[in-house]
């Protein structure tokens, strides 16, 4: 008798517990799907735009201004790239910001990596001081020093020349300032002390030990030099004024003054999806770049 009521609270009590489990179970998939269904929902927001892009580049004109918008691709894509080509040299500015971007984010990329390693490693005089004006210029906006910017630039005699703006991009205050956060966290000063005892030199510590270690860092911030060189427009209407030299973002800004906008929206928007492709072709291999990197850790090299 007694065993018996012995067994119907420890059955009641197992039966609970596998109520309670089957109620947290539950709980835990509507909190996946509310989670995921929100960040479908936020990849839907912002691939359509995109989307809209590149089908309204298949249209023609007419059928955007009186249709609106459409899901479904056209069937004027090669009319609107003879439209594109015939009234601004795509081809040209596309080279041109290509070559402009790649230069500014490898060199950006390089010294900036070079500069914090560089004040991670050494101890010298003026140390603390240095970084607090380099804290300070990132507080200034890019605007303020722009004159100076241009003024030195025609007393260099490099106005109209694509140097003009790839030489600044060894200075980038921003990148030094990140990446030198990021090596304090990655690498390890022991490592390089003894690499040192070993026998290696500095540069060779750099390029073989430190730069590999911090190439997930140097990954993420190329992304967005990258980027912000792509799409400069400024500095480049400024500095440039010869068409040879025209950037892409230049060349599609000048579309509309040549009211080509009235005569096909269509080859517009085939400009920005051309001008989109490198970004997401950069963005997607930069990132499975910094994936490995990442994954790959202080074993590498």
């Amino acid at each position: 008798m007694s065993s018996l009521l012995n067994t119907a609270p420890t059955a009641d009590v197992s039966k609970k517990s596998r109520k309670l489990e089957s109620k947290m179970k539950r709980d835990k998939w509507i909190v996946y799907i509310i989670v995921y269904a929100f960040l479908a929902f936020l990849v839907l927001v912002s691939v359509v735009p995109f989307w809209i892009v590149l089908i309204n580049a298949t249209r023609d004109g007419m059928s955007i201004s009186t249709q609106g918008m459409s899901l479904l691709p056209g069937k004027s894509l090669v009319e609107n790239y003879k439209i594109l080509t015939s009234n601004a040299d795509v081809v040209q500015g596309f080279i041109n910001s290509l070559k402009i971007s790649v230069l500014v984010t490898i060199l950006s990329g390089y010294f900036s990596a070079l500069t914090a390693y560089g004040f991670h490693m050494y101890n010298f005089r003026g140390k603390n001081f240095l970084f607090g004006i380099i804290l300070i210029f990132m507080m200034v906006p890019s605007q303020l020093a722009f004159l100076g910017y241009v003024k030195w630039m025609t007393q260099l005699g490099l106005m109209d020349t694509h140097a003009a703006l790839i030489i600044p991009s060894i200075a980038s205050i921003g990148t030094v300032f990140f990446l030198r956060a990021y090596i304090s966290s990655s690498l390890s000063k022991e490592l390089i002390e003894s690499a040192r005892i070993d026998g290696a030199g500095e540069l060779y510590i750099f390029h073989r030990i430190a730069l590999p270690l911090m190439a997930p860092g140097v990954a993420t911030m190329s992304i967005f030099t990258f980027i912000g060189s792509w799409n400069n427009y400024l500095s480049a209407r400024v500095i440039l004024s010869s068409k040879g030299n025209e950037t892409l973002p230049m060349v599609i800004s000048s579309l509309k003054a040549l009211k080509i906008w009235h005569q096909n929206q269509g080859a517009i928007y085939l400009g920005f999806a051309i001008s989109i492709i490198p970004i997401v072709v950069v963005f997607i291999f930069a990132s499975k770049y910094l994936i490995e990197n990442i994954s790959a850790g202080a074993v590498k090299g």
